[in-house]
């Protein structure tokens, strides 16, 4: 008895984890400008769920390093869909951050609801970030995939 319970732990964790894990996804990162050297790295972008669901909230979290405080600036979306531009916005960092961001790591956290007419498929999204002075701190690009579940199939 006390051999299956040693293996039964973990195939339970394992089995556990297989179903959490495609809920979360890191992306790869890839900067705009390879050569450049950005005053703010970007080490990972998780995005819960994966893929995102038309008609449900979306949370992009973008894990990032500086090596120097930020008092404030803004974010740039720019969202393509099979290499055309969809979508464009721009947010304060403070409200997706503590402000000021101190030196060393910190997150960038946006959640956003996707309307249920949002066609399924790849995404590529590029997000510049500007000190207040205007000042590129770093640009990065990533692709997701938005699934086919709908908020309008859920009704």
């Amino acid at each position: 008895m006390a051999f299956q319970l040693k293996f039964m732990v973990p195939l339970i964790l394992l089995v556990s984890l297989s179903l959490v894990a495609p809920l979360i996804q890191a992306k790869d990162v890839n900067y705009c400008d390879k050569t450049a050297d950005y005053d703010v790295k970007v080490s990972a972008v998780d995005i819960t769920p994966y893929p995102v669901a038309r008609g449900k909230p979306a949370s992009f979290s973008i894990s990032a390093t500086t090596g120097t405080s930020i008092s404030g600036g803004n974010l740039v979306i720019e969202v393509s869909y099979f290499g055309w531009h969809i979508h464009s916005e721009t947010h304060d960092l403070c409200a997706e951050t503590s402000c000021p961001v101190s030196t060393g790591d910190f997150v960038i956290a946006h959640s956003q609801d996707l309307p249920g007419y949002t066609p399924p498929g790849s995404y590529s999204l590029k997000m510049r970030l500007y000190d207040g002075s205007k000042h590129e701190l770093t640009c990065i690009a990533f692709d997701f995939d938005i699934g086919f579940v709908s908020s309008v199939a859920d009704s």
